[in-house]
């Protein structure tokens, strides 16, 4: 994996527990590695969590990336500090249940679509028109997007339209760039012990980084619904 060492990465979403295995895999080759965080004290807490793993080659930056705006101060700041953006790996989103569509109400629909759609639409539009070409833009989502969730219809909804989204910028881009989308299943992290059947953070990050250094790969939509799944891609890529 030492092919990626000088790879600008940016990694939105990052500090989660899902992100936490995408940032550990890049750093472990040698990649520059920005992870965009709300405040300077998740950036403290989120380096600490890393311990040795949090090496130079960390670039934990203060933005709100959730509007346009916000994106499009991160995307020039990374392009000015580091010049340039090679790989995005975009792990945003949370989860929500309890309510049926037609309980809902204006702050839900903010808070688990508007929002979280918005989040990905602003990070895509900064940074597409600065990706240099060299590795992979990869959209994480779950299997909701393909799979109505009772009681967390507002989930389903906006990570079908993520997907939709990453079909679409896939499409666009044809083959000047690579627009991937992963889509996982139910994923064990540091806050989740799961079952060992489960894709685990860290086989998500190992996926990113190979289709990240496979160029032949172009883009594609990759079902991690288990560990032996990613462990399948990663024998192919590799």
């Amino acid at each position: 994996m030492t092919n990626q060492a000088a790879r600008r990465v940016l990694i939105p979403g990052g500090n989660g527990a899902v992100g936490e295995g995408a940032v550990r895999a890049y750093l472990a080759t040698g990649a520059e590695v920005v992870v965009p965080t709300r405040t300077e004290q998740r950036a403290d807490e989120f380096r600490e969590l890393l311990g040795d793993a949090a090496t130079g080659h960390l670039h934990l930056f203060a933005h709100d990336y959730s509007t346009f705006e916000g994106a499009e101060a991160l995307a020039v700041t990374m392009q000015d500090r580091l010049g340039g953006i090679d790989d995005v790996v975009a792990p945003i989103g949370g989860w929500w249940a309890g309510k049926r569509l037609w309980e809902i109400d204006a702050a839900d629909w903010d808070d688990a679509f508007t929002g979280l759609a918005t989040t990905h639409m602003a990070v895509a539009r900064a940074v597409m028109p600065r990706l240099s070409g060299r590795g992979a833009y990869a959209i994480v989502v779950g299997e909701s997007a393909a799979y109505p969730v009772p009681g967390s219809g507002l989930v389903s909804m906006e990570q079908a339209a993520v997907l939709m989204m990453q079909r679409v910028l896939a499409a666009e881009a044809g083959d000047e760039k690579r627009i991937h989308a992963l889509v996982l299943g139910p994923v064990r992290t540091r806050l989740v012990a799961g079952e060992a059947s489960w894709v685990s953070a860290e086989q998500v990050g190992a996926v990113a980084v190979a289709l990240s250094r496979s160029p032949g790969e172009s883009s594609r939509e990759v079902s991690l619904r288990t560990g032996a799944d990613a462990e399948l891609i990663l024998a192919r890529l590799a």
